[in-house]
């Protein structure tokens, strides 16, 4: 969700000095030109002016989404983001690129880590923080992932933060005003259970992303916030945590759990006025409906969606949510709205990535939009057209982000049912494979379930070598969960 004006208002930021060197003796507007043709060397689009510039020299950009981080990479070779003077991602992967508080500001945040802390030693200034999950994702967390327990998951994860009877929720309770520390504890939360899912996927996460939920919305119902700026912050970092939690219900498979908590974030953006917030509850609304075969009502919040998006600058929120009224009319079966729907989704990406684009949206790449338009086209039953999206979909998101593994694993699997119903077995047991041995990092009922249906579809191949491996593979992971 694209942050606030009042967001970051009220902390400190500090200049990009290093960004500032590289541009050297060039204006801001003679850099932005040159970073645009950077871009179209590696077939990129982004709209950097020189207004993007010098937001990232002052700070208020403290790390590029994905399309800027290419180009930069590509500008400058042999370089990493912190070279170039930008923040480790995983401190702006919540709701909003903003400034990292100073210690002396507040302590930090009373909750419990989801993951340990990056060996001594490393580099604490990487970009990547999916780079510290070599080391953290030991044998029995990545066993807990593999036998589908919530229990032995739980354990291995420990709790995401912000639980009851913590003391952020004890303020709430006992009237105490709520502050940097309570509000940054919900953030925080945010980040975190989006990083790991990136990772892992959903099932191994959502009942622990229910005590911190219950405590942000104590944190907003108590009212006790010390200035506005705050008050924003919170409201929007429920709503966030809402959608969040919604969405590994969601991909869990619990529909009606996933409708509740979009509902409570659609109903806290109305509450507040936030239309970021109100564009992505009916964005993710959307696609909830389309998987619970409601595809009417698919189209409807996307288009709900697209109004509410209509005046926050960012083509490719746009792009995502005419995806999502695409889905809609494919599910109808009406191929002219799909067709619509896609040729406005690719126009407004084209339009290239800009500094608007919520930092939720940070998974939405070529990877996403080929994957999503693979979708359509499989629920318009054009199965070798949907093969062909789905394997970009896997191929890209290989070798551009291979931290989503959740996602490469999800296009895969399209990829296995696609081929399996366009008539060819060997290449679907091929693809199947692949995501099984993705399986011991990714749970995810939405994948495991695509996987049996492509089971199902290559039983009448079973004599086939590659068929045979993947159905014998299949059944072991079945036995196993």
């Amino acid at each position: 969700m694209a942050s606030s004006p009042m967001t970051s208002s009220t902390q400190s930021k500090r200049p990009n000095l290093a960004f500032r060197q590289l541009r050297g003796q060039r204006s801001p507007g003679e850099f932005a030109a040159a970073v645009r043709r950077a871009a179209r060397e590696i077939g990129e689009r982004v709209s950097c002016d020189a207004r993007y510039v010098g937001r990232v020299e002052a700070g208020e950009i403290r790390c590029p989404n994905y399309a800027y981080e290419r180009v930069f990479l590509h500008m400058f070779p042999g370089r990493t983001l912190a070279d170039l003077g930008f923040a480790p991602r995983a401190l702006v992967r919540g709701r909003g690129a903003r400034t990292a508080p100073e210690p002396t500001q507040f302590p930090p945040p009373t909750t419990i880590q989801l993951y340990e802390s990056h060996p001594s030693g490393s580099d604490p200034r990487a970009c990547d923080p999916y780079a510290v999950q070599t080391h953290e994702e030991s044998d029995v967390r990545r066993r807990a992932f593999m036998t589908g327990s919530t229990a032995t998951a739980a354990a291995a994860l420990g709790p995401i933060g912000l639980t009851l009877g913590d003391p952020a929720e004890a303020a709430a309770r006992h009237g105490r005003r709520i502050g940097e520390t309570e509000v940054h504890a919900v953030e925080e939360a945010v980040r975190r259970i989006r990083l790991l899912d990136d990772r892992h996927g959903a099932d191994g996460l959502y009942r622990r992303a229910a005590a911190p939920l219950r405590t942000a919305y104590t944190l907003l119902d108590a009212g006790t916030t010390v200035r506005q700026s705050t008050s924003d912050r919170l409201h929007a970092g429920a709503g966030e945590l809402a959608i969040s939690v919604g969405w590994l219900a969601h991909d869990s498979g619990r529909f009606d759990d996933a409708r509740s908590h979009y509902a409570e974030a659609l109903a806290t953006a109305r509450v507040y006025g936030d239309a970021a917030l109100e564009a992505h509850a009916f964005c993710n609304t959307a696609f909830l409906a389309r998987d619970a075969g409601r595809p009417r009502e698919a189209v409807r919040a996307a288009q709900a969606a697209t109004r509410a998006a209509r005046h926050l600058g960012s083509h490719r929120l746009s792009s995502l949510i005419a995806l999502r009224e695409a889905g809609g009319w494919a599910g109808l079966g009406d191929r002219a709205g799909c067709e619509q729907a896609l040729s406005r989704a690719h126009g407004l990406y084209d339009r290239g990535a800009g500094d608007d684009d919520p930092e939720w949206m940070s998974f939405y790449g070529p990877a996403e939009l080929a994957g999503l338009e693979a979708q359509c086209w499989s629920a318009l039953g054009e199965w070798g057209r949907a093969a062909g999206h789905a394997r970009l979909a896997a191929s890209v998101a290989s070798s551009q982000t291979p931290q989503f593994t959740r996602n490469i694993a999800l296009y895969t699997a399209e990829l296995a049912d696609d081929l399996a119903r366009s008539g060819c077995p060997d290449e679907a047991a091929e693809a199947g494979l692949r995501v099984l041995a993705l399986l011991g990092e990714v749970q995810s009922s939405r994948i495991q379930s695509m996987l049996a249906t492509t089971a199902r579809l290559l039983l009448p191949h079973r004599s086939a070598t590659r068929v045979g491996e993947f159905l014998e593979a299949h059944a072991g992971l079945s036995r196993a969960g």
